[in-house]
């Protein structure tokens, strides 16, 4: 008997604990003081109301034998396909309901969708990097390159003609940096995949934020339904965090090595996946009728308030960031040329706010620092406050 060794190549997921070791023991130490936690990106608004009744009623048809439902369709009920495929149309992209598949989330499928491919393909991930992207590829064995987001190019890496890849993970609105692609710079990443026979995995878990002119999809760019695949979440558009629901986009006429991915998808998902119960994709319908979209985008339009209560102090302050605008994360450069552990030690200690090292993301996050708007109002506003008064000193 012989475990899968590739784990060992995992750096220890010391990041998230590591905050709360340091954060815990802080309040041993100081039980008067009030931390204000600004790091986790998880939302704290209640669901919209018109989400929660569509769930008790999706609950109460459960008790009902004439209504009473069982397994899913393993693609999800068609009457949530269109429901999505509708919304796409109402800014101008083409999806149709048969190409949609429902799941229990982005994080899933981006990590799952690996299944379907060789563990011979070189990867391709931006760095700083959502860490699902690298750790679940590194237990399939698969090698890794990067792509670097930096100052210089606004954290938002492009490609490089001179390197070849397979996968490539992309995300936009992102996370942890905040910045978001352009349509030509989609595009560049669309000709790049396109040309070498790659193809993109797509993270669009954050485009409800997007305020300015900005692709709210991949299939927004010209040729990416012969090179993308998408996912996306409702966890912070709607806040299904802990109610779990996404959808994966795969066009049926992606191919790759022969073989149809949207068929590859369907068969894993059949043996691997037993859908999202009927209250849950009867609450997600209910986010993407007119009233539901006037419900959470009022519940997105308060986070959004949040990230630019944020980020007018980080303009007052001169401090460099990305994010805040099209994104619920503001990406930060750390002052006086701080790393970013010592910059959570010092914001901790003397503020009592905690955020995310960006070192935590990858080596281009040393030296930066992840603040989230996902938190309450009030307690922004005095996370704001105690910062400005530290960093004027």
């Amino acid at each position: 008997m012989k475990t899968n060794k590739n784990f060992n190549n995992l750096v220890p997921n010391y990041l998230f604990a590591e905050i709360a070791k340091r954060t815990n023991n802080f309040l041993k130490e100081n039980p008067d003081k009030s931390v204000i936690k600004l790091g986790i990106g998880d939302v704290t608004l209640p669901l919209a109301p018109i989400v929660v009744e569509a769930m008790k009623k999706g609950a109460d048809d459960l008790a009902k034998k004439e209504s009473f439902k069982g397994y899913p369709d393993y693609e999800g009920y068609e009457f949530l396909r269109q429901a999505i495929s509708d919304y796409y149309k109402s800014f101008g992209v083409d999806v149709p309901a048969d190409e949609v598949f429902v799941s229990d989330g982005a994080k899933s499928d981006c990590g799952n969708i690996g299944d379907i491919f060789s563990a011979d393909n070189t990867v391709l991930v931006t760095d700083p990097v959502y860490p699902v992207y690298v750790d679940s590829n590194i237990m399939a064995g698969r090698k890794i390159i990067y792509a670097a987001s930096n100052q210089k190019n606004g954290f938002a890496a492009m490609p490089d003609e001179n390197v070849k890849a397979d996968i490539i993970y992309l995300c936009s609105p992102n996370n942890p940096t905040g910045s978001a692609y352009t349509y030509d710079q989609l595009k560049e990443w669309v000709d790049y995949a396109n040309k070498n026979n790659a193809i993109i995995l797509y993270d669009a878990a954050y485009e409800a934020f997007i305020t300015e002119d900005l692709p709210r999809s991949i299939y927004a760019i010209e040729g990416a339904k012969s090179c993308a695949i998408e996912f996306c979440s409702l966890s912070k558009t709607a806040g299904f965090t802990g109610t779990r629901c996404g959808y994966t986009i795969i066009p049926k006429q992606l191919e790759r090595d022969g073989e149809n991915l949207y068929a590859l998808w369907y068969r894993r998902q059949a043996t691997k996946f037993n859908g999202v119960s009927w209250p849950v994709q009867c609450a997600a319908a209910a986010v993407f009728s007119q009233e539901g979209q006037k419900q959470i985008k009022e519940n997105i339009a308060y986070y959004q308030e949040n990230a630019k209560i944020i980020s007018s102090a980080l303009d007052e302050l001169g401090i460099y960031y990305t994010g805040g605008k099209n994104s619920p994360y503001i990406w930060l450069k750390c002052p006086d040329n701080m790393g970013s552990w010592e910059f959570f030690d010092f914001l901790l200690n003397e503020a009592n706010v905690v955020g995310t090292p960006g070192e935590g993301f990858g080596k281009n996050g040393e030296g930066y620092f992840r603040l989230t708007s996902f938190g309450d109002r009030e307690n922004t506003i005095e996370a704001v406050r105690r910062i400005k008064e530290l960093l004027k000193k």
